[in-house]
């Protein structure tokens, strides 16, 4: 199989999409952030000294899709049509998990931006909340789905 992104001299190269026609995506992912019992409520409190730590994470998870090709070297900059951010809590487990969904009409998919998106809105959590649990899991950041492109649609399946 032929990597697309080592050329001939087998040198890393940014793969050319100018003959690609565009088409609309959408790259849907997801992570799991894990702490304990008093971060965990600190954060539902949003007693955390830091701010509001879930809404942080939300723009910060925007930013890191907008930001992905800045970070990633072969991916292209893109313009962003749409990314939508939902924080999900599990009081049980003390787990948040956060989704992005990331949109573009384009010649290349958003799927790096997605996943971006989830580990920095995830990173940010820690950052925020590291204070009061260094011990803090980040976990299962996963592409659940993607559409659009030649490659056509993607949907994960559970294990």
């Amino acid at each position: 199989m032929k990597l697309s992104h080592l050329n001939a001299q087998n040198h890393p190269t940014m793969v050319d999409v100018g003959a690609k026609s565009p088409t609309d995506r959408i790259a849907c992912a997801s992570g799991k952030i894990t702490m304990n019992a008093q971060a965990f409520q600190a954060v539902i409190e949003q007693k955390a000294h830091k701010g509001p730590v879930l809404q942080t994470a939300i723009i910060a998870a925007i930013m890191g899709a907008k930001k992905t090709s800045e970070l990633i070297p072969m991916c292209h900059p893109l313009f962003l049509s749409g990314v939508d951010v939902r924080i999900d809590e599990d009081r049980e487990c003390h787990t948040f998990t956060l989704y992005a969904s990331v949109k573009t009409q384009g010649k290349t998919g958003v799927e790096m931006e997605a996943l971006m998106s989830v580990s920095i809105g995830l990173l940010t959590i820690y950052d925020m909340v590291k204070a009061l649990d260094k011990s803090m899991v980040i976990s299962a950041i996963t592409l659940e789905s993607k559409s659009g492109g030649k490659s056509g649609d993607y949907h994960r399946k559970e294990p």
